[in-house]
């Protein structure tokens, strides 16, 4: 009974997901509970959880007096967090790899093969964003620089809506694996300069894929 409720509810999250991905379900449009649960077929519980999952991803908001609507995703927002990223993150990179013991990048590792494990299952990408926060984290744990990561993990919050859409739209999985992979080489070599690159590579790639996504997104729907 437990599995039946879990699928039944995952049902909802990615029909609510791919309709607030596609534009079917527009920005600042509300999400009301009995009418989603007689269009879906389903009791008003699945759609509850749903929607607090997805409020979790960033793709619905809980408003006084409105309820749950569905939140903007913002080309522009885009291009400014992915680029304060990019700074931010090589920066703290390069200060952690001049420190960073062989038990951290060994770490490093084990939430990369915890990566690929996640792939196909139930809800992977929710657990794949997670890892991929870890994975970084752990890259930049030895920078010795409190505020910098901080803001950091300010902006990853700020974008992980955008992360995670990009892990389920754009092919961010698949290129992922590989430029995670390529990083942790570079920092087990000590290469700082190569590793920086790489990682400014990786988060401006996808900023780009991601505008490109919401950008043929609004015009599909225009």
């Amino acid at each position: 009974m437990t599995i039946e409720y879990k699928t039944r509810t995952q049902l909802v999250v990615e029909i609510l997901r791919e309709r607030i991905l596609n534009g079917e379900i527009t920005a600042g449009q509300p999400l009301r509970q009995a009418a989603l649960a007689e269009d879906l077929n389903v009791s008003r519980i699945p759609i509850r959880e749903a929607l607090l999952q997805l409020e979790a991803e960033g793709l619905v908001a809980f408003e006084p007096h409105k309820g749950a609507t569905a939140t903007e995703l913002n080309v522009d927002q885009v291009g400014e967090l992915f680029e304060l990223r990019a700074m931010l993150e090589c920066d703290l990179l390069a200060a952690s790899i001049e420190n960073i013991s062989d038990a951290a990048l060994e770490n490093a590792g084990e939430i990369l093969a915890k990566l690929d494990q996640a792939l196909g299952k139930e809800n992977a990408a929710n657990t794949w964003s997670e890892l991929n926060s870890a994975y970084h984290n752990c890259l930049y744990s030895s920078a010795n620089r409190p505020q910098t990561y901080e803001l950091v993990q300010t902006l990853n919050k700020n974008a992980d809506r955008y992360i995670r859409m990009h892990l389920l739209w754009a092919g961010g999985i698949s290129k992922a694996g590989s430029e995670h992979a390529q990083l942790l080489k570079l920092c087990k070599d000590r290469d700082t300069e190569g590793a920086v690159k790489v990682l400014k590579q990786h988060i401006l790639g996808s900023r780009d894929e991601i505008k490109a996504f919401l950008i043929e997104r609004e015009n599909s729907t225009s």
